[in-house]
């Protein structure tokens, strides 16, 4: 069997520059044949950096998660990981939308985390005893140790992320994508969500989440993206969140109306997978 065999199956270590951003993204175009779904995207984050991404549907959010993680081709422009290209990083950790995982395939809470290691762990090798403390540990971390058992599609939506969020922790995952992770999880569920980000911020990670509920986002990210096939405005919440930006990428879901408790307010209604939302901002002057 000659090596040339062998390295096609072997992960690609790549070495990080320690001075680059984690995530740098520029001028990246993806066109599917004449429909173009991200427009000359251009965006940088720092390490250790939360950053959430709204906005409509269609706005091409789950395209950009897919593309950074190397999943799909751009068209053009560059996108860097601490430095290097996408494809074939184990320092990345992307967990598609729910409706995406075939929840059905037989496999316990353990086994999903273990998968994390995959890239450790390396081509014809069994996971070591070390491996499996490392599983242990992340799932104690997020408070799933009692169900490494149980099969993963007998999980609540909340239980679920849970564990992908374990096995990013398994994996020593860098950079973190999630794609809806908030969808149709109650409440409590995604406060649990949003604690373990806390977690992994506080370990070194960086993270991209997508998000239709734009009051969760300005209140527990760093930064925003206000998404439309094209950043429409990337910063912090208070700067992203202005009539101008909101009324670029929604369009005629946002409307200002006058209230007696808020004389100027703005109204969106988006349409995500789960039903209509409704958010409201008062207009500051």
């Amino acid at each position: 069997m000659s090596l040339d065999f062998l390295k096609q199956f072997t992960y690609p270590q790549h070495t990080h520059d320690p001075h680059a951003p984690a995530l740098d993204v520029q001028d990246l175009v993806v066109r599917y044949e004449a429909f173009v779904a991200l427009d000359h995207v251009t965006f940088q984050m720092a390490p250790q950096q939360k950053v959430a991404v709204v906005g409509p549907n269609g706005a091409g959010k789950s395209t950009l998660f897919k593309t950074i993680s190397g999943i799909i081709k751009p068209t053009s422009g560059k996108i860097r990981i601490f430095g290097e290209p996408p494809g074939g990083h184990i320092c990345i950790a992307y967990v598609p939308q729910r409706s995406q995982i075939d929840w059905g395939f037989p496999a316990t809470v353990a086994d999903v985390v273990m998968m994390g290691r995959s890239g450790k762990i390396g081509l014809f090798r069994w996971p070591s005893s070390q491996d499996w403390a490392v599983v242990q540990e992340a799932l104690e971390l997020v408070g799933m140790a009692h169900l490494r058992d149980r099969q993963i599609g007998e999980l609540s939506g909340g239980q679920q992320q849970r564990v992908f969020l374990a096995r990013a922790l398994a994996q020593e995952a860098e950079l973190l994508l999630l794609d809806e992770p908030f969808t149709g999880l109650d409440a409590p569920s995604q406060q649990a969500i949003l604690d373990l980000l806390d977690l992994v911020q506080a370990r070194g990670v960086t993270s991209l989440v997508s998000t239709h509920d734009l009051d969760l986002a300005a209140q527990h990210f760093d930064r925003m993206m206000l998404l439309n096939r094209r950043v429409v405005a990337y910063g912090p919440p208070q700067q992203v969140f202005t009539p101008e930006a909101l009324l670029q990428a929604y369009g005629g879901r946002v409307h200002s109306l006058k209230f007696q408790t808020e004389p100027e307010a703005l109204i969106l209604a988006d349409t995500c997978c789960e039903g209509p939302d409704e958010h409201r901002w008062k207009r500051e002057t």
